[in-house]
């Protein structure tokens, strides 16, 4: 009997040895998988961190008007830029021990297991904030064991190269918060319009609950469980030792009122110029494609949102014809800052810009380009031409050819069938005047003008019709190419983007003002002047002025051209503080009616007076070169009682002003027709049939 008992001790001894061999090879098993896992970890070295970034782009005021993303809306901040109360409610409600374990917590795994098997389900998760972490990172939110078993993996990654404090901070910049809102800076905008810097115990207890159901716990689309889970959080804290009771139930009790004044997603104030930023940073590379996608810029623009509101205003009143187009383009001609920009009647998406890429005939918004030219050789304001049907024959036609004859006509086939004055060839438009100064010169000029004022659209020399718009231009280029006159002489480039930063506020591009003296003062400022009398109602003669319908709208000294085709209306003009350039017209090929021919002009006009109603109203600076003398622009002639035209004030360079009055009577005026036998000064004759 007694070696039956020592036989099966001696058993019970031998299987207690081999069990504790047994568990003393797994544990040295385990130890040494644990071991060879986290070294491995370790060797792999820090993982990729970075995730999409939002870039936000900002007016010339400081406002935001444009964000780019790759869906996901998110401002990276640096921990100690984020409130401490939304650090201490994110680890008392997400993972108490954050700070004590390597990236997993045991205990609430076993805690979670038990719960999921009695469940048959994974209903119940244990993720630590490293593991969401790293989930935010590389993997989805599927509830797998192999996205769980990854999930371990990236977390003892993070962990082993990784600091806690860098941990929670790339958290805190990744979770998701609801309402395309990614990482707690974004959050903050967009519930309580302030940085995670500034918020509170009450406002860091209500975001700190959200990541746990964006949809459900959003305080904009669910008030009563957003608060519900805020009193969690703050349980949660009170149980952390963060804060006490007392401090949790007032927190509760404060009443807190989402802002959401952030922009949807895709919103953007002045659409077309957004585009137009995102195109030049790259195609200028100031930043690469990639570097674009993943974000993480303050991009600095010219933009100004009142004036684009206006813009918009005024086009969306006028635009009456649903199939019309219109570009718009609004500039500083000192710096070429464009401060509003449309690119059609709607934005469909990255769609065509009427304002930048279309390229149209221009009408007679090329004419001050041609009177400037003539300026230089010798022109002025009383210098006349006749204005007469006439034929031009084409430069190497035959005179013997009808076919090699361009006859011109002028709006309405009205013409004054007697001389006109230069500024009266402006105010009313006159194309006999234009294609006659365009023999005269030289049909290189015109081009070679365009050119000096940087405009980038090729002119024909070889066209007796080009200066009245038959080579296509873009309205930015003629806008620009305008600023030369408003700006002194001085060209302009059109900026867009004043400097671009990284979000910590480095600056990585600056594009400063460009300037370049082009043409001369005095000229510049003689054309703007004769380029006011479009919008003078007193020079009504044969023909009206063509800004005669928008002139009671305009309050200040403004200078313009308006133009016309078949297929296009234009309107460029300008202020001493901004040009602007308004197009109209189809798509297609079809013609603009008299109705819709008038929508740059009233454009243009409602537009200058608002958007600079709260600025001076500014003369066009005048230059000691130049003289101003009181003339009949009717005949030339010094202003006198005697003359039939009201007097208007014109400025000439020291010696080319006119030196006569008009003729006081019948016998004075015959003795002047008989003295000019150059018949130059037609109008003397008329001058005496007024008299008659």
């Amino acid at each position: 009997m007694q070696v039956v008992i020592n036989r099966k001790r001696r058993r019970r001894k031998s299987f207690l040895r081999r069990s504790f061999r047994l568990l003393l090879v797994m544990l040295l098993l385990v130890s040494g998988s644990a071991v060879a896992l986290l070294s491995y970890t370790r060797m792999l070295g820090p993982p990729n961190l970075e995730v999409s970034q939002t870039t936000i782009i900002y007016g010339e005021n400081g406002e935001i008007i444009g964000e780019s993303h790759s869906g996901q809306n998110r401002f990276p901040v640096e921990l100690d830029s984020i409130s401490p109360y939304v650090i201490d409610a994110t680890i008392s409600v997400e993972d108490r021990r954050f700070y004590d374990h390597l990236g997993f917590d045991p205990k609430r795994i076993g805690g979670a297991i038990i719960a999921n098997l009695k469940s048959g389900a994974k209903s119940q998760g244990a993720s630590t904030i490293t593991q969401q972490y790293a989930r935010n990172l590389y993997l989805t939110h599927e509830k797998t064991w192999t996205r769980k078993w990854n999930e371990l993996l990236y977390s003892l990654q993070l962990e082993m190269n990784l600091d806690k404090d860098e941990i929670l901070e790339g958290y805190l910049n990744t979770v998701y918060y609801g309402h395309g809102a990614y990482g707690v800076q974004a959050a903050a905008e967009l519930y309580f319009d302030k940085p995670a810097s500034e918020l509170n115990l009450a406002e860091a207890s209500m975001v700190a609950g959200i990541p746990k159901g964006p949809t459900y716990y959003s305080p904009i689309l669910n008030e009563e469980l957003a608060k519900n889970r805020q009193w969690v959080v703050l349980q949660s804290m009170v149980a952390n030792g963060a804060i006490t009771e007392i401090e949790a139930a007032e927190a509760f009790e404060v009443e807190l009122v989402p802002t959401n004044t952030r922009r949807e997603i895709g919103e953007k104030i002045g659409p077309f110029f957004n585009d137009i930023v995102e195109k030049q940073l790259i195609e200028e590379n100031i930043l690469k494609p990639e570097e674009w996608q993943a974000g993480g810029y303050k991009v600095f623009t010219t933009l100004d949102p009142h004036m684009q509101e206006i813009a918009e205003k005024h086009i969306a009143n006028e635009l009456t014809d649903p199939d019309l187009q219109i570009g718009f383009v609004a500039m500083d001609p000192k710096s070429g800052d464009v401060k509003a920009l449309v690119g059609g009647r709607e934005y469909g998406g990255k769609g065509f810009d009427r304002a930048v890429e279309a390229k149209r005939q221009p009408g007679s918004t090329l004419k001050p380009l041609l009177y400037y030219a003539a300026l230089e050789n010798g022109y002025t304001a009383t210098t006349t031409l006749k204005s007469e049907k006439t034929a031009f024959l084409f430069p190497d036609g035959d005179s013997e050819k009808e076919e090699d004859y361009y006859w011109p006509n002028n709006f309405n086939g009205n013409f004054a069938d007697d001389y006109i004055t230069l500024i009266q060839a402006l105010a009313y438009s006159d194309n006999i005047y234009a294609v006659k100064t365009h023999y005269s010169l030289g049909f290189h000029k015109l081009a070679e003008i365009a050119q000096k004022i940087g405009m980038q659209s090729t002119i024909s020399t070889t066209n007796p019709s080009a200066p009245l718009g038959t080579s296509e231009v873009t309205l930015l280029d003629l806008t620009t190419g305008y600023s030369a006159f408003a700006n002194g002489g001085q060209m302009v480039e059109p900026r867009f983007i004043k400097r671009v930063e990284t979000m910590s506020g480095k600056v990585i591009h600056e594009n400063p003002v460009y300037q370049e003296e082009v043409l001369d003062e005095n000229l510049t400022f003689i054309l703007t002047d004769m380029m006011t009398a479009m919008f003078d109602r007193r020079l009504n003669d044969y023909t009206t002025v063509t800004g005669g319908s928008v002139a009671p709208l305009l309050n200040r000294p403004v200078a313009g051209k308006s133009g016309s085709t078949e297929f296009d209306s234009w309107m460029i003009g300008y202020t001493p503080q901004i040009v602007t350039g308004v197009w109209s017209g189809f798509d297609r090929d079809k013609r603009i009616d008299t109705r819709n021919a008038q929508v740059p002009k009233q454009v243009f006009a409602k537009f200058i007076n608002e958007a600079l109603k709260d600025e001076l109203i500014l003369p066009f600076h005048q230059p000691d070169g130049v003289v101003a003398v009181e003339i009949d622009p009717k005949t030339g002639y010094l202003a006198s009682e005697s003359c039939p035209g009201p007097a208007r004030v014109s400025y000439f360079i020291p010696g080319t002003e006119p030196q006569e009055t008009c003729p006081k009577d019948v016998e004075e005026l015959e003795e002047a027709i008989e003295e000019d036998s150059t018949a130059e000064r037609g109008f003397l004759k008329r001058f005496m049939d007024w008299l008659h």
